[in-house]
């Protein structure tokens, strides 16, 4: 939920207070400044800075999206909805940039972990398909669009009508 930057100035703060309060013999109140301290570190380890990624990328700042993204040291370590979010939000940044392997490799690992919503999901599933297209493997984008298909009852009309298009470009190159 907070940027490192943020994290570190309330470490600090918590810190400076568990050693001002040890002296005092406050000890009691100094265990709860160190139990904030040990919950901002876990929180960095299992959340990460996405809350802060995910506005900047809904708001178009892909920059500082992906800032965000890079002071997350180990991705693997996020939860796992976490970890898929980071994914998707790093294939977004990447998509941005036009750098189609890497998007596709973020949106493929992105579609091995649970997302937010099954929309999101197939998301990740058609922009793989989509950027397999781009790059000319008809047969892996057309693999991809098999697997939306398990969740055709549950996603919104406009993903259907996306995946209706990226079937009809597959028929126009596949023999």
């Amino acid at each position: 939920m907070f940027s490192n930057r943020t994290r570190l100035f309330i470490g600090i703060i918590f810190f400076l207070s568990l050693i001002l309060l040890t002296y005092l013999r406050i000890y009691q109140v100094a265990a709860v400044a160190l139990m904030m301290i040990v919950l901002l570190g876990w929180d960095y380890i299992r959340q990460g800075t996405l809350v802060v990624a995910a506005k900047y990328f809904h708001h178009k700042e892909y920059d500082k999206a992906e800032r965000a993204l890079n002071e997350i040291l180990r991705p693997e370590w996020l939860r796992k909805k976490r970890r898929g979010y980071y994914e998707f939000l790093m294939g977004g940044v990447y998509l941005q940039r036009q750098d189609y392997e890497d998007a596709e490799r973020h949106y493929e690992i992105a579609a091995q972990y649970p997302l937010r919503s099954v929309n999101d999901h197939v998301a990740a599933l058609v922009h793989v398909a989509n950027i397999s297209i781009r790059l000319g493997n008809y047969d892996k984008a057309d693999a991809y669009l098999q697997l939306t298909e398990k969740h055709e009852d549950k996603i919104n009309a406009k993903m259907k009508d996306v995946i209706s298009r990226l079937h009809q470009e597959i028929k126009k190159h596949k023999p």
